[in-house]
């Protein structure tokens, strides 16, 4: 006999980004339309003669506040970033070990790029004093699957323990992988979410050569959707969400913030870096992901788009929700968190799904920042540049990455 699948709920939100630490700081500045972008500081871009020099940093992040400086240490910043985020989404969910069964407790986490701090140093260390002065932790702080166990040996969570890499969608793939396996018996709780610290010169010449990143200087950078924009802003952090069982979750008297109903996948096959033109295969993700909560396509009421503000991903975006719901797309707010926090890679499509289930309880959708001048071919309802007051009974979190990865999450008003 099929085993009956099993409601899942979201009880915990740890956000650490440029734009603020923790749900509360998070919002405000969501709400209000801040910003942070600003000129590298972690390393010389000067010296790099690009035409990008500007990023969204994190700037009052300790990992002392977190963990021992003898753990931070151990750990590259993308982990630092990934165990505070859990913590901190630990803490908020009230949970404590007490509730926990160890085996049935499960880790999924998302990076694009990992470690990569940790890797340029051990690089430069070698090439000026030779292999001897390169430190025996470089691996364990390279190495992107280790965080989930860095972060399940903190909390003693013994169940399914996955990193994921799709890019930019892998964060919403571990929340979606993370959603499957409570929905379908094989863990009570899950920490889902994804973390990235990129803001180094490889990554940063990289995405420069490949054409991704904006050369403009100013705080409106970053403009989805808006017709001149040329590129995103590299930005970093990490998002954790505590995923529970509606009833375990019941019983303990958790604050339930939404409940997580669908999750859809797909791959264009199309291109390393450049995202399929008639968007059909975002569609299908999105379709996949509705289909899968059996939620009817009219009963969607706002979208929380990747929305890179890069020429290509936005107008294929606009064109993948078309093809979802038809003319009704027109009447479906849309916004991109990437407008204020910048691009975070890897860990984007977690920081973003704090957003949406933010946007669930404020009852009120964010705005797409720093539009000036209508694309034709982005034409639908943005929400651009002030925050709109509405109630959002299902949402979709859509999320797009290179190499064609496509991602999507439901998430339904619990209220």
């Amino acid at each position: 006999m099929p085993r009956k699948k099993r409601r899942v709920v979201v009880t915990g939100l740890g956000p650490i980004t440029s734009i603020g630490l923790g749900k509360s700081a998070l919002w405000h500045s969501l709400e209000k339309g801040l910003k942070n972008f600003s000129k590298v500081t972690k390393f010389d871009v000067d010296a790099l003669n690009l035409d990008t020099t500007i990023v969204s940093e994190i700037k009052d992040f300790n990992p002392i506040d977190f963990v021992t400086k003898k753990e931070a240490d151990r750990m590259d910043t993308f982990t630092q970033y990934a165990v505070a985020s859990t913590l901190m989404a630990f803490e908020d969910a009230h949970l404590s070990m007490k509730h926990v069964q160890a085996d049935r407790f499960a880790v999924i986490i998302g990076t694009a790029i990992g470690g990569i701090e940790s890797l340029y140093d051990a690089v430069a260390t070698y090439e000026k004093y030779g292999y001897k002065k390169v430190s025996s932790t470089v691996i364990p702080r390279v190495l992107p699957g280790l965080v989930a166990s860095q972060i399940a040996m903190i909390l003693n969570a013994r169940g399914p323990n996955k990193v994921i890499s799709t890019t930019c969608t892998s964060s919403t793939h571990a929340i979606g992988e993370a959603f499957r396996l409570i929905r379908n018996g094989e863990a009570d709780l899950a920490v889902a979410g994804g973390a990235e610290a990129c803001i180094s010169p490889w990554p940063f010449i990289g995405f420069c050569k490949v054409g991704a990143m904006t050369t403009r200087k100013d705080d409106k950078a970053s403009r989805p959707f808006d017709k001149h924009r040329d590129g995103f802003v590299m930005s970093e952090g990490a998002g954790a969400l505590i995923l529970e069982e509606l009833r375990s979750a019941e019983k303990r008297g958790a604050n339930i913030y939404a409940e997580i109903v669908g999750y859809g996948a797909s791959a264009d096959a199309f291109h390393v870096t450049a995202p399929l033109p008639d968007g059909s295969m975002s569609a299908r993700a999105i379709k996949n992901a509705l289909d899968d909560a059996q939620i009817e396509y009219d009963a969607v009421d706002y979208i929380n788009a990747h929305g890179t503000s890069t020429k290509y991903n936005d107008m294929f975006e606009t064109k993948a929700i078309k093809n979802v719901f038809g003319r009704r797309a027109y009447k479906i707010p849309v916004s991109s968190t990437k407008s204020m926090l910048g691009h975070a890679q890897g860990a984007c499509g977690a920081i973003e799904t704090i957003a949406t289930i933010l946007t669930i309880v404020n009852k009120k959708i964010h705005p797409t920042m720093n539009h000036e001048e209508q694309d034709p071919d982005c034409d639908l309802d943005y929400v651009f540049n002030k925050a709109r007051d509405k109630k959002v009974n299902i949402a979709v979190k859509n999320s797009l990455g290179f190499g064609g990865n496509n991602a999507a999450i439901v998430i339904k008003n619990i209220s």
